[in-house]
């Protein structure tokens, strides 16, 4: 919780306004769910990215899940990913993958088959480097966006 008024200003960078979390989301985010909620630190300690996300029990993200926030389950197949987000100061370092590497780590460690996550079509690339596969055109509606399902199984 110290550190959410500066991941408050990553993901306002990283996000429009209608796609980013507000700041009781994130909170909740914190609170319920801080075993998938994976910061970046520089050596000075400073908080330069994060990624975070609830177990699922779909393979898709729905758009409930960026408004409610529940506890993890440890039977839940799926790791979501409802943010990530690097501070534009730090981006093009590998940052962002290296969330991703960890994040997936601690998926498959809770027993998890696949992350899972929505993207904008500018960054299919960015997660198809990192080894997701795109599934289609998603059924969210998410801050009136055209969304796209990536997933990348751990099994």
């Amino acid at each position: 919780m110290d550190e959410l008024q500066q991941i408050m200003l990553i993901e306002h960078a990283g996000f429009s306004e209608e796609e980013a979390a507000t700041r009781t989301a994130m909170r909740d985010r914190i609170k319920l769910y801080p075993e998938t909620f994976v910061v970046a630190k520089v050596p000075t300690g400073q908080l330069v990215g994060y990624v975070v996300g609830p177990a699922f029990d779909q393979r898709y993200l729905t758009d409930d899940l960026y408004a409610q926030s529940h506890p993890n389950h440890p039977e839940d197949p799926y790791q979501t990913v409802l943010s990530l987000a690097v501070d534009p100061d730090f981006q093009h370092h590998g940052i962002a993958s290296q969330l991703l590497t960890k994040f997936a780590k601690v998926a498959k460690a809770q027993g998890r088959s696949a992350v899972t996550l929505t993207c904008l079509e500018t960054l299919v690339s960015f997660y198809e480097n990192n080894g997701y596969k795109n599934e289609g055109v998603s059924a969210s509606s998410h801050a009136d966006e055209t969304w796209y399902n990536m997933v990348l199984p751990l099994t």
